[in-house]
This record gives C-alpha cells, structure tokens and sequence, in this order.
C-alpha cells in the first residue's frame, strides 16, 4: 500500500507538469492572482513540510543531531549550486521572470528551451527521491511531502510553460516536453524504494536533505517573491495564505495511526 501511495503521489507530481493547458484560456489578471495564492500557500506548506514533518523524523532516526544538522545544511548548499547553474542557464537568453510567468526571451534562442528541460528534469528526479524516501518513513509524511511538492511546482510548471513558447516550441511540442522532463521525478521515487528495501540506513540520510532543499527553495526563492507586494490588503491574503500552507502541513500529522 505503501508503495502504490507514493507511485500515485509521484504521478499527481508529474501531471502538474501538464498545467500550462489550463493557463492558456485564463486572463493574465486572473493568472496572476492564481499565482499570488499558490506561490504563498507553497511557501507555508515547504516550510511546515520540513519544520512539522521532516526535521523531527530525521532527529528520531538513527543518525546522531549533529549528523542531521549538518546533512539539513548540505541540503541547503546543493541547492544553492544547483541554483547557481540555473541562474548561469537563464544568463544564456533569459532577460527577467517572475512567478507570474512573464518573461522576455530573445524567441531565436532555442538553445534556452533544452536547457530548461534538462535542469527540470533533474530537479524532478530530485523531487521522486525526496518523495520515495518521505514515504519510506510513513504515509503521512510522505503525503505531506507530495502535497508540498505538488504546490510549489504548479507555480514552476506555468513559467517553464511560458519559457518553451518564449524559446520558440509550439503550445503542444511545450506541454509534451514539459511533461516528459516531469517523468524523472517517477524514476526517482522508485530508486527511493529500491535502496530503502536494500538498506534503511539511506533513507534516514535523504530526509535531512530534503529539508534543506525545500527551507532553500521557501526561504531563497518563493519569499523574495511575496516581499515583491507591498499592498496591505494584499500582504495580509498572503500571509493568510502561507498559514494555510503551515495548516495543511499540520493537519496531516493526525492521519498518523
């Protein structure tokens, strides 16, 4: 059961992928306001996700607090690189983006598309591990990692939508390709429970990991997203939304037996 939870979650993960479809038809003030939920409902649930789920599970493993801590730190750093890459990807014919999507791309630029492709599909790969290895812990955690995931990839999947049509793909080559470097993310979660049936002693270690990334990811780039608003009507929907992020994250700890 527990297996067919977290190949089903890692497949809703991959379908997200298939998002820019449902974009096309909404207006761009529509789409904006849809972002502006998300990305902070997202911030919320990646920050619960690794303070109420994650972290504790990782301090009640085997491995000592100071192996934890430093293993949550290298999370951290492997995602500044890996970040670092993107940022050096995006200095090759991207101009400026936003979470909104709306970005200004020189369209002779095909080269720019590729490389999305690769950097998301490892991303992806990334995610299915972290998945694989969150429901080798348990169900709960491993629903709450997806969900966390599922959130804050809705938002990345539109602006990699948009950055495949800005790099010259038509509308239906962007959506099979996007979809296509989402399917790592179904290798990764079956390499997870591979190695967690060889030995439990790798599971205990990608959990800390993946805190890092996603206190990264939340803390790095969604927050200096939502700092961008400055209204107070808007600010207070936004940290309306990341407490329900943090909610969702806590509710799931009552579907523990």
């Amino acid at each position: 059961m527990t297996t067919l939870l977290a190949l089903g979650s890692v497949v809703a993960v991959s379908l997200v992928s298939l998002i820019g479809i449902f974009t096309l038809s909404l207006h761009e003030s529509v789409l904006k306001k849809f972002i502006f939920i998300v990305v902070s409902v997202s911030v919320g649930a990646l920050f619960g996700d690794a303070f109420i789920h994650l972290i504790p599970g990782s301090f009640e493993s085997s491995l000592g607090a100071s192996a934890v801590s430093l293993l949550i730190i290298l999370g951290i750093l492997i995602f500044f690189i890996l970040e670092k890459f993107l940022h050096w990807r995006h200095s090759h014919g991207q101009s400026e983006e936003g979470v909104e999507g709306e970005a200004r791309h020189d369209h002779s630029r095909k080269p720019l598309g590729s490389m999305i492709l690769v950097s998301d599909g490892i991303h992806n790969f990334i995610d299915g591990l972290i998945i694989g290895a969150a429901f080798f812990v348990s169900p709960e955690v491993g629903l709450a990692t997806a969900a966390a995931i599922i959130l804050h990839e809705i938002p990345q999947e539109i602006a990699h939508f948009g950055l495949l049509l800005h790099s010259g793909f038509s509308r239906a080559r962007a959506l099979l390709w996007n979809f296509i470097s989402a399917l790592p993310a179904i290798l990764g979660t079956l390499l997870a429970l591979f190695l967690s049936a060889k030995s439990a002693a790798v599971i205990p270690a990608m959990l800390p990991l993946a805190a890092g990334s996603f206190v990264y990811i939340a803390g790095s780039d969604l927050v200096p997203e939502l700092m961008k608003t400055r209204g107070a009507r808007q600010s207070l929907i936004q940290f309306a939304a990341v407490l329900l992020g943090i909610a969702l994250m806590y509710a799931l700890l009552f579907l523990e037996p």
